[in-house]
This record gives C-alpha cells, structure tokens and sequence, in this order.
C-alpha cells in the first residue's frame, strides 16, 4: 500500500492555441484548478497572467507567485522551482499555447519533480501536434515528431530528404513546426524538395476561426495556394507508397 505523499502534486495545465475563449477548448476542471491555484511556472509571464485572468478574472493578480522558463532561465533558479510542491504546496505548469512539456521547455520541470517523487497531474487540453495528427489521415499508429528544421537552407533540404527517406522506408508519418513567419517558406521548401507522389499535410490555426487542415500529394499541392504567412502550421509527411 502506498503512503500518503507529502508533497504538493505538479498540475500541467493546457492553454489555448489562439485568442479564442479559454472555455472553448478547455474542460471545466481546468478552470477550477486554476482558481486554486497560486504557484505557477510559465514559459511567458505576460502571456501566463493574460490567459488566468481570462479563465479567473476574479483571481488576485497580486497573489500569484510567477515563476518563468524559458532560455534566460539558469539552471540554479530551476533547481528551485519545484520546492512549493516540495514544501506541500500545489503548484501548476503552463506553455505559452498548448500542452505543457509537449514541444515546450516544461519537459525539464516534469522529470524533476519525477525525480523527486513529486506527484505529476496532467489536464486534458489542446496540443498542435496531436489535433494536427488526428485530423491528416496519416499514420496515426507510427509518427514522429521532429521539432524544428534547421535554418541553413542546405542542412535543411537535407533534413527533409532524411526524413522522407524514414517515412518512405519504415512507414512513419513526420511531423515539423516552424515560426509563423516562416511558415510559407518551408511549405514552399517541402514541395520543391519531396517526391512528387509524397503525401504532405499542412495543419494552421487548429481550434481558431481560420483553421485550415488539408492533406494532398506534393503534386496536388502545386495546384493549391495556402496563405501560410504568419500562421502557426504544422506540417506532416508520409509515404504514399502505404496508400
């Protein structure tokens, strides 16, 4: 029988992917949660405020104990983190969109409070890569996510073709995310490199008004023109050989 644990436990809240209401994509316990909560670790503490005054406009802003992660953060001021919890405290974690620890620096924070024996409670919320996988009708049994491509245009061709190689040979589909203002560049990337017959889904502005998802060969691609300028995308490729 296990004992009881002295710690506070580690929630990881989603946010939303957009502007849209928080309540349009989030359950109502993460709501709640959220109300109880006063310790949180952030990646953007602007961001983190404006989202909780959103989902509790009746929370003390003055109250919050903020914590931020992101590339400034030293490694001694994340060591510290997590003593709330340790100090029997609840403490909540959050991206900037998303679901924390997915494609985010949150990761760092959840295997230590593992290491701790801190308990970790995930909520249900929306991540980019999981929405944009569901809805390609690509190989949802096999798939890989790859973060981001180089930004030396050879290291990337060559990242693209790896990768097409991989989804050719083992029947993975591959994902990608690039900056919104780069978006349309890789796209453009993407067809000019791949194999006229490769399978590329391209997945923007998942859960907002403007949402676009739509899954063609390279060469039904070129007869399509995607605004992807400034929109966030994720982008995912298969074999067609599979089809």
């Amino acid at each position: 029988m296990e004992t009881e644990n002295p710690y506070g436990s580690l929630y990881l809240i989603p946010t939303p992917l957009g502007e849209n209401s928080p309540l349009e994509v989030l359950p109502l316990s993460v709501k709640t949660k959220v109300e109880e909560l006063k310790h949180f670790i952030v990646e953007n503490e602007k961001a983190a405020r404006r989202f909780i005054k959103k989902l509790a406009p009746k929370k003390s802003q003055e109250a919050l104990h903020i914590y931020p992660l992101n590339k400034y953060t030293s490694q001694e001021e994340i060591a510290t983190y997590l003593n709330p919890c340790l100090e029997g405290l609840q403490m909540g974690l959050m991206s900037d969109a998303g679901a924390p620890g997915i494609a985010d620096p949150g990761a760092i924070i959840v295997s230590k409070a593992h290491k701790a024996g801190i308990t970790v409670k995930p909520f249900v919320g929306p991540s980019s890569i999981i929405l944009a996988m569901m809805s390609s009708g690509m190989n949802g049994q096999s798939f890989a996510f790859n973060g981001y491509l180089p930004v030396d245009q050879k290291k990337r061709r060559q990242a693209i073709l790896k990768f097409e190689k991989k989804a050719i040979k083992e029947n993975h589909s591959q994902l990608f995310i690039e900056t919104p203002y780069r978006s349309n560049k890789l796209f453009k990337e993407l067809l000019s490199t791949l194999l006229p017959d490769t399978l590329v889904c391209v997945a923007c502005d998942l859960t907002l008004v403007s949402e676009l998802i739509r899954t063609y060969s390279v060469k039904g691609w070129k007869k399509q023109k995607p605004k992807l300028d400034k929109r966030p995308c994720i982008f995912i490729i298969e074999s067609r050989l599979y089809r």
